[in-house]
């Protein structure tokens, strides 16, 4: 699904009703029937309920006025109180057209003009049990400021125990960015219309939305689905539930592919079995971990379904160059689907010796590049290169600050941007990993993750997403990387999701994720294959 800009979105809207002939009036009638569907759905007992729904004069307040009008019609004994915050003759248009239905519904709304009136209209919210926010929309593109910002300060401080319904933003929210510019209404649910804006989905004002519903009002989604300008969009369940597909009865383990995971070091075994194993659970048909010697029988104990492999080590016990010397490796690397490299490792001059080489021999491979592997490249990012190749990178805020020589602050700080420019200059696929996960694509796309949840800031999570991208990579070679890595993202939130609704986020830990991958898989909507010979 395509997250849209303020700007964006007024040209689909164009669009729809300049080329499709779909009636603006009839957008706005769509909208507010959406709204009002949500408000049913989350308060069955909605006749009970003592419902306010503020509006302003633009658009925004137009399909407030639908909603009242649709709450008129639906409690006729408990009517909505409706409160315009502007003169109705400040309304133009399709709002205008819709204040006027509204009229003759017999509902009158209360106006207040200024701060003053105000003052006096807010007695209408002393035992107002749901309030409805339409007062600002996706126009605002400043901080909200004069008499509005009264009200807005006024409802946060006085009436912030009341659920609000948002329509399309929660007032005083920009939609073109995570950032706050001002200050802005906190919403217990909010719909918005065709596509989420970008504010919907990013951090801190995503937090502001409360439950996100996107309502469609009329456009085809390929008005904007289709348009290659708009380069972000939002994962959903779509995006995995593919993975699921029912195998074939003669199915072998041949079939879905050799993930080779190399990983760990002394003191690091566990890493390289996460990974291993998330490849496993992800579906490869066969994994093998290759890790330095101290730490091959810790890894190979992990679980009797790796293959495992010894690889010459330093005298700090991580994985040497010398692996390359006697051609063992080459041996091992021979016939694999994927490689994952990183987790681990540690940065050893001989270990970061090894990653470079690995990084110029095994450019027919799909490489996955995670930690370590990762920081092998500090200060030599030109090695990283992606072109003629499968290379996906999954940094973390503080790696991708080390790549990129910025601070891990500025990364943060413009995490859309950076993802975006790193990927299309390295020609890789780009994992920032964090708060809403990026995926960037060579050619400038960029995917965000909504799973996920603050119990997987716990370590060994990234190794086991490590593993899942290798293991889906092994089994689907003729699919773009870029579905793939998308589909292995989803996943792996999916299954912290699924293991903090278990456990709870504070005792969650990495191996959880593991277990819960099958249901995270079923939840998506997916049939679970029934194997076939191994």
């Amino acid at each position: 699904m395509k997250i849209l800009t303020a700007r964006q979105m007024l040209e689909v809207d164009r669009i729809t009703i300049e080329q499709l002939g779909v009636a603006s009036l009839t957008l706005m009638e769509n909208a507010g029937q959406s709204v009002f569907r949500v408000i049913e759905e989350k308060f069955p007992a909605l006749e009970r309920e003592r419902v306010v729904v503020l509006c302003g004069k633009g658009n925004n307040g137009g399909d407030g006025f639908v909603v009242s009008r649709l709450l008129q019609d639906k409690m006729p004994q408990n009517p909505p109180r409706v409160i315009l915050l502007a003169s109705p003759d400040a309304l133009k248009g399709d709002s205008r057209a819709n204040y006027e239905r509204l009229l003759e519904t017999g509902c009158e709304p209360v106006i207040a003009k200024d701060s003053k009136e105000w003052e006096a209209a807010k007695s209408r919210l002393s035992d107002c049990t749901l309030l409805i926010d339409a007062i600002l929309g996706t126009g605002l593109d400043g901080p909200v400021s004069g008499f509005l910002l009264d009200v807005i300060r006024d409802l946060n401080q006085n009436f912030a125990r009341l659920p609000a319904v948002a329509v399309d933003m929660p007032s005083g929210m920009p939609s073109d960015t995570g950032e706050a510019l001002g200050e802005s209404l906190s919403a217990r649910y909010t719909v918005t219309f065709t596509a989420p804006k970008w504010s919907h989905i990013f951090p801190p004002n995503c937090e502001r939305m409360g439950e996100l519903t996107v309502a469609p009002i009329g456009t085809p989604p390929s008005v904007y689905e289709d348009d290659s300008s708009i380069f972000l969009s939002l994962l959903g369940k779509d995006d995995l539930a593919w993975v699921g597909a029912k195998r074939k009865p003669d199915s072998h383990k041949g079939t879905y592919g050799h993930a080779l995971i190399v990983a760990g070091s002394r003191g690091k075994s566990g890493a390289a079995a996460l990974a291993g194993m998330a490849a496993l659970r992800a579906g490869a048909g066969l994994v093998t971990v290759a890790t330095a010697s101290c730490a091959w029988t810790a890894v190979a104990a992990a679980s009797p379904a790796l293959m495992t492999e010894p690889l010459a080590e330093t005298d700090h016990g991580t994985i040497s160059l010398g692996s390359f010397e006697d051609g063992r490796f080459e041996d091992i690397a021979r016939g694999k689907s994927a490689i994952a490299l990183g987790p681990g490792l540690s940065t050893h001059p001989l270990t970061i010796a090894f990653v470079r080489r690995m990084m110029k021999k095994f450019r027919a491979i799909p490489l996955v590049i995670d930690a370590d592997g990762l920081n092998a490249f500090d200060g030599a990012t030109e090695l990283l290169l992606g072109e003629g190749r499968k290379l996906i990178l999954t940094p973390h805020p503080g790696e991708m600050a080390r790549l990129t020589g910025l601070s891990t602050k500025q990364v943060q700080a413009n995490r859309v941007e950076i993802a975006r420019e790193f990927a299309q200059q390295r020609k890789a696929i780009l994992v920032l990993k964090g708060y809403r996960t990026l995926i960037a694509t060579p050619d400038g796309r960029v995917f965000v993750n909504p799973t996920g949840n603050p119990g997987m800031a716990t370590a060994g999570t990234g190794d086991v997403l490590t593993g899942i991208i290798a293991g889906l990579l092994a089994q689907h070679p003729d699919i773009a990387v870029e579905k793939v890595v998308s589909a292995a993202v989803y996943w792996h939130g999916s299954a912290g999701d699924v293991a903090a609704a278990s456990k709870g986020e504070v005792p969650l830990i990495a191996t959880d994720l593991l277990d819960a991958m099958p249901e995270a898989l079923k939840s998506a909507g997916t049939t679970l294959g029934d194997g076939g010979a191994a």
